[in-house]
């Protein structure tokens, strides 16, 4: 059942926002797939949503892979100018690099988890729901495809992927009390038993 109101809170720019991403990433899908790649951005804006975020972390959210993907400093100077410095910033902190050639799978990792101590709470609503929702795509399409799913990603340990999980959480876990939290603590905890201990090496 859905209720009525006279102040929605989430007026044009949200719509304005919900165009500008669908034609960013028109010819976009999801690794290794035909899956659009705005059914992500679509997810995440909705767990942003069911957070109780604000019309400003909504639209973030939308755009959250706009600058890193499509275009870099050039498309983030553009956000900011239609939607503002508050979204232009949550934006920037939510992108692991906006270089190009983007640098090694670890060092990126490595320096997204650092910097998110120093990030707004809007950007950590953000990148909790970001990585929720690509954790569960990941438990999905594992249980679907097996083992050949990490082959899409730029590193194919698995546990390299757990190590980044369980890095953002611990961070995660002293920034926020969201549900989002325990939520993406719950699919971690799946994943692990899906993936198993590592091989002890027999050298």
């Amino acid at each position: 059942m859905s209720e009525m109101t006279t102040s929605p809170r989430l007026g044009p720019k949200f719509q304005e926002a919900l165009g500008y991403a669908a034609e960013l990433h028109n010819t976009q899908t999801r690794k290794a797939s035909a899956v659009p790649y705005v059914g992500h951005l679509l997810s995440v804006a909705g767990l942003i949503i069911e957070a109780d975020g604000s019309e400003i972390e909504v639209i973030a959210a939308l755009l959250h892979d706009a600058a890193e993907d499509q275009g870099g400093d050039a498309t983030l100077a553009e956000i900011e100018e239609r939607f503002g410095a508050e979204v232009a910033a949550i934006v920037e902190e939510c992108s692991d690099t906006v270089v190009t050639p983007k640098p090694p799978w670890r060092e990126r990792k490595e320096n997204y988890i650092a910097h998110l101590d120093e990030v707004s709470d809007s950007t950590i609503r953000v990148s909790m729901a970001d990585k929720l929702d690509n954790a569960r795509a990941i438990l999905r399409d594992l249980r679907r495809e097996g083992p050949s799913v990490w082959k899409r990603f730029n590193t194919d340990n698995p546990h390299d992927h757990l190590w980044y999980y369980r890095s953002l959480l611990e961070v995660y876990r002293r920034r926020s009390d969201s549900w989002l939290v325990e939520e993406l603590a719950r699919v971690i905890r799946t994943l692990e038993d899906e993936i198993g201990p590592p091989i002890a090496s027999t050298v």
